[in-house]
């Protein structure tokens, strides 16, 4: 690097350093001290080594670049202006209403293919982008990763820097700028770039220390990142919070604020830079790979024949990939047990096994996602939990991708209640945009998985341990938003899904000897319900019961609640309201009343009042 050269980048960065002052004044807000200490390594990133084509932000050799720490929102919008994808007036409308340019990036500004800003979050998606580009995409684009020091203490990080050093993620390079302070104090390792080398490297990891404000290192380190072979880069570069401005640089309290005076650090930083940047485009090749497809026959089963609904899910899945070579799975290290075994024999070249780590395992579904696959993720009902941050921000990043849950209720049996996915209905309900399905037999998961691969948004599949009898036929269909009335009476509704379906249906029998004609609905899409067939049966019927194996919080009965609101009906929700121990499936329904004889019960009562 010239003498030349070395000026302009260090005005560059003063320049996205006054720009994201700026922006921050004008909003009254936003984390311009974050932004300023990362200014040199964006600003060399930006001038000499980003690959992107501008005019063609969907090119698929284009670099990738994932801000982890996504408050430093302000500095990524200055780099937007400063290759001329933004001009000044939008980038001063920073934070304010129906602006692109939101406190934390998402989708809909160029350069931004996954929402950032819970903290963690980002990493673990660049990993996602890595692998894709490895093993799926096949090609040389870089992933770039810039991360904050304060979100390594988070376990999703390491969960990250874990998988890619063991998938050696050579396109991948962690810039991590050590700027000393968090939020409200100094971070863990404050400014030892040693102690984050030891950490790093023992994950496989090649790191390079350098000062974050001086141009030429942070050139050298960025050539070096990307001539690595065989393992990922992390960039550890000691930077200043605040730099170049004496009022804030390096002085803790100063997060998350715009700066008390504003045009006095402009004027300390030399005032307002109208520098351009080309930003180089791809010279690689721009076309991703496509796995071959070949013609295939969906599952088919017959009435009365018994299966689980994971095992149904496993060969529909396997199935649906031979028609459509988009189709991906991730595993959760569950896979003999969730029938994803089936995916991972068959699409060998496919499936990727995340271990135990559900966090990188969705992260890295939103990474394939935004590349254009179609992930399936797939692990325990109980177990998707541990990533429900990683969920929230995969809609929030606007993210296609499909969720799989099983072993789902008390009705896993004997293995007790750490096992039993019992609030994931609510969780995924809660999700905006989401889709919640909950098939009981194996052609409607066969049928739900094949209109899943379709849908936009979350989507989440809960599937069903023990075997269960087919009660429907192969060329049945199942639109999304609707139910099934299995049976039709006219003293009681009782709604169901999943396993409770089949004890509804052992319930209406007895029922009738009694004089009890009730309707039973498989409500196999919980959201969206199929609100217009509750409404005519409850209103038919004029009572309902619901029955889930799931908590009463936010599950399938209050989906029905909410869906009868407007035309109330006596309504009795059957749940597990208390908490399981260890038993055999059919005495974990009976426990927790959600079985036959409680259905039995519960309709009794609403007939006859309790006799």
């Amino acid at each position: 690097m010239d003498e030349v050269d070395y000026r302009f980048l260090c005005e560059l960065a003063t320049q996205l350093r006054v720009d994201s002052v700026r922006a921050a004044a004008a909003a009254g807000s936003g984390h311009p001290t974050s932004s300023m200490s990362a200014a040199e390594l964006m600003a060399v990133l930006l001038a000499r080594h980003l690959r992107v084509d501008l005019t063609d932000p969907r090119d698929p050799a284009n670099d990738h670049l994932v801000f982890s720490k996504g408050h430093a929102s302000p500095l990524l919008y200055a780099m937007l202006k400063a290759s001329g994808v933004i001009d000044d007036e939008e980038l001063l409308t920073f934070r304010g209403r129906g602006s692109r340019l939101q406190g934390h990036p998402v989708p809909s500004v160029p350069l931004v293919g996954v929402a950032t800003g819970s903290l963690g979050f980002g990493l673990p998606v660049a990993v996602g982008l890595a692998l894709t580009g490895r093993r799926l995409d096949r090609l040389p684009y870089q992933v770039w990763a810039l991360c904050g020091d304060g979100e390594t203490a988070e376990g999703s990080m390491w969960e990250a820097f874990e998988f890619a050093g063991q998938e050696g993620l050579a396109n991948l390079t962690a810039i991590i700028d050590v700027n000393r302070l968090g939020q409200r104090g100094p971070t863990r390792l404050g400014w030892d770039l040693a102690g984050y080398a030891r950490r790093l490297g023992a994950f496989g990891w090649h790191t390079i220390e350098i000062d974050g404000h001086d141009p030429g290192q942070i050139d050298y380190a960025l050539s070096d990142a990307r001539a690595t072979r065989r393992r990922p880069t992390a960039i550890l570069a000691r930077t200043c919070k605040g730099f170049g401005v004496s009022a804030v640089e390096d002085r803790e309290g100063k997060h998350g604020k715009p700066l008390d005076d504003a045009e006095q650090a402009i004027a300390e930083l030399g005032g307002p830079r109208r520098l351009t940047v080309r930003v180089t485009p791809p010279t690689g090749p721009g076309t991703a790979y496509g796995f071959a497809i070949s013609p295939g026959s969906p599952p088919a089963y017959e009435i009365g024949e018994r299966v689980a609904t994971r095992a149904a899910f496993g060969r529909a899945l396997a199935e649906l990939a031979n028609e459509r070579g988009e189709i991906v799975a991730l595993d959760g290290e569950v896979a003999d047990s969730t029938g994803l075994d089936t995916f991972a024999e068959a699409h060998p070249e496919r499936f990727f096994e995340c271990h135990i780590a559900e966090q990188q395992m969705v992260a890295a579904a939103v990474g394939m996602q935004a590349r254009g696959w179609k992930p399936y993720a797939v692990s325990f009902a109980a177990f998707l939990t541990r990533a429900y941050d990683f969920v929230r921000m995969a809609a929030v990043s606007r993210a296609d991708l499909c969720l799989v849950g099983s072993h789902g209720g008390v009705s896993i049996g004997a293995d007790g209640p750490s096992q039993m996915g019992l609030e994931d209905l609510a969780a995924f309900r809660s999700i905006h945009g989401s889709t919640v399905l909950y098939p009981c037999d194996a052609n409607q998961t066969a049928r739900l998985v094949e209109q899943a691969a379709d849908l936009e948004g979350i989507r989440y599949l809960r599937t069903t341990r023990g075997e269960t009898p087919v009660v429907y036929a192969p060329d049945e269909r199942f639109p999304v938003g609707g139910c099934k009335i299995l049976r039709t009476g006219d003293d009681a509704t009782v709604v169901a899904a999943g396993i409770t379906v089949h004890e509804a249906l052992a319930a209406a029998g007895p029922l009738e000897e009694e004089g009890i004609s009730i309707t039973v609905v498989d409500a196999y899409s919980v959201k969206p319900l199929g609100a217009a067939e509750l409404l005519s049966a409850a209103r038919s019927t004029g009572r309902v019961v619901t029955v889930e194996d799931h908590r009463p919080e936010g599950g399938l009965g209050d989906a029905v609640l909410a869906a009868l609101a407007d035309a109330p009906v006596p309504l009795v929700k059957l749940a597990v309201t208390g908490m399981p121990g260890s038993a055999a499936p059919a005495e974990q329904l009976a426990d927790a009343g959600i079985d036959r004889h409680a259905i039995r019960r519960a309709v009794r009562a609403l007939v006859r009042g309790g006799s």
